[in-house]
């Protein structure tokens, strides 16, 4: 079974964005993801629908992030791309009449709601601007990059 790992890619987006000065185009984020810029102006869409990200058309335009990192959690984006439940159940409908089938279903629904709560809890905590301040802190532990030897020229 796939997984949906929108939020994932769009928290790295966003995150990068406010990093390097809050405007991207569309195919600078698809380069990014490895992906196409039909698929990032869809998924960027529901975003600027809840008022994360706004677009701006003609030369020099693309996604500009409407609101700093420190104003925003991963809740927000979170509901931005999927309103229905983070969590669901897969839950079986073969025998409806069956004792084992209808507890077995109610437990995981019970379950899942417990977890649900948890983490839209966690995921209205963390700010973006706490992923971006634990990336810097990381990036600073990697060894600087080296330079390219310089070639000289051919005369």
């Amino acid at each position: 079974m796939k997984q949906d790992s929108r939020l994932v890619r769009m928290l790295h987006v966003l995150i990068h964005m406010g990093l390097l000065g809050g405007r991207e185009t569309s195919e600078t984020i698809a380069r990014m993801l490895n992906t196409n810029p039909v698929v990032v102006r869809r998924t960027m869409s529901s975003l600027r629908r809840k008022g994360i990200v706004g677009s701006e058309g003609g030369r020099g335009g693309g996604w500009v992030l409407l609101r700093p990192l420190t104003e925003l959690t991963v809740l927000d984006v979170q509901t931005a791309l999927r309103e229905d439940k983070v969590l669901s159940a897969g839950l079986s409908s073969d025998h409806p009449a069956c004792p084992v089938e209808r507890e077995a279903n109610a437990a995981l629904v019970e379950a899942f709601a417990r977890a649900e709560e948890t983490l839209i809890g966690e995921f209205g905590r963390l700010k973006l601007s706490i992923i971006a301040d634990a990336a810097l802190a990381d990036a600073k532990k990697l060894p600087a990059r080296a330079e390219p030897p310089r070639q000289e020229p051919i005369r």
